[in-house]
């Protein structure tokens, strides 16, 4: 029913995966596009505006890519997908544009609940959290084997 914008999502999507697979040294773009089945160009821009918001750290080179820029159990899930909400969050569901808490509409205060427990969703959660604790290992997005990873680095 409530749905994140399809760049919050792969925003999310892509920093657990990232804290899964960051072990092994900086995440590759490529291999966090082809796991996601996300277009890389697109992926590219997502993880590159995380890190100039302070969320992933970037590593340039052969061997480059994203890390998390500080340990999951930091990283706060709003922090993640915030950046990519749309400025609409406070509009009314009922299309009025007198709608607020001095004149409400008949949804207004039952909206409101709904959007303040999403709110408190993300804002409480964190990335190890979705992890359950300290990224120790994949939960869902296997990394692909070396034979796969040295292929998805030459395509990128």
């Amino acid at each position: 029913m409530l749905a994140l914008p399809q760049t919050a999502e792969y925003a999310l999507r892509a920093v657990c995966y990232i804290a899964e697979h960051e072990v092994d040294g900086p995440v590759p773009v490529s291999e966090v596009a082809a796991s996601l089945g996300a277009p890389q160009n697109y992926l590219s821009k997502t993880l590159h505006r995380l890190g100039t918001l302070g969320v992933l750290s970037s590593v340039r080179g052969a061997r480059g890519g994203y890390t998390l820029a500080a340990r999951g159990s930091d990283i706060r899930l709003a922090a993640i997908i915030e950046p990519f909400l749309a400025p609409t969050e406070h509009r009314c569901i009922m299309g009025r544009t007198q709608c607020r808490e001095d004149v409400p509409c008949g949804a207004h205060w039952r909206w409101k609940a709904v959007r303040d427990t999403a709110r408190a969703f993300f804002t409480d959660l964190t990335v190890a959290d979705l992890l359950g604790g300290e990224a120790k290992g994949p939960i869902g997005f296997p990394r692909p084997g070396a034979g796969q990873v040295d292929a998805v680095r030459a395509a990128g």
